[in-house]
């Protein structure tokens, strides 16, 4: 099932998510101040949801990167600490950070008890479903995607926003399309998962500009349209 029209050869930025090494912005979270939109992080949510105002609004996709101080590059910014949702998108993405990838168990008068959920559980039976939905609907999702296993709220940065527009199945097999700032305008990216046993670690497949980093899962992000400057 695909998103009613969205392709990110059509209406990705011509540009990728490379901007100078500095923050953009410094967000106050839970933790502290968080420089946002440096080397490590870059504007990759900004760009999601920028790229998602521009479709719903009809506009064609910019294609020049834009310079700091240049009002599509405030826009860009100031739609990255949307995506952020502070503080409880920031919350909820350290959470999933400090999560195992399969659930905890212990043994409790000789049976096996879920101690607490890991992120391939609530990948797979609490966000796919949600995420299902709205993409069955005509509508792109924004996916905040765990890469990092840490405590350290610093790494908040090596996590990542794409835009799903697209699934298919084959069984159990999940492959979900996504527009991937890191990547530009290529409909060949994705992320792949087996959905059969979420309680145990699964290993996601993706071809995702994450470098070496894993994806460990993914959550729906709440959207709220803003009209392009």
């Amino acid at each position: 099932m695909a998103a009613d029209g969205f392709l990110p050869t059509k209406h990705g930025f011509a540009f990728t998510n490379a901007w100078p090494q500095q923050p953009a912005v410094v967000v106050p979270t839970p933790f502290g101040e968080l420089g946002l939109g440096n080397a490590a992080g870059g504007l990759c949510g900004g760009m999601v949801f920028a790229a998602m105002d521009y479709w719903l609004t009809g506009r064609e996709p910019a294609t020049a990167r834009p310079p700091a101080g240049d009002p599509f590059y405030r826009f860009i910014v100031a739609r990255l600490i949307d995506s952020w949702h502070v503080p409880a998108g920031v919350a909820q993405y350290y959470q999933w950070m400090s999560l195992p990838d399969g659930d905890n168990t212990m043994k409790v008068f000789g049976r096996q008890v879920i101690v607490e959920r890991g992120l391939s559980w609530r990948t797979v039976r609490v966000q796919w479903p949600q995420i299902k939905r709205d993409l069955d609907r005509g509508l792109p999702v924004p996916l905040g995607v765990v890469t990092v296993a840490s405590r350290n709220p610093k790494d908040l940065a090596f996590n990542h926003q794409v835009l799903a527009y697209a699934y298919e199945t084959d069984g159990s097999r999940l492959t979900v399309r996504v527009y991937d700032p890191n990547r530009g305008r290529r409909d060949d990216t994705t992320i792949e998962l087996d959905t059969s046993a979420p309680a145990k670690a699964i290993a996601f497949t993706h071809n995702l500009g994450l470098g070496a980093r894993p994806v460990r899962g993914f959550f729906r992000v709440a959207y709220t349209p803003r009209k392009p400057d």
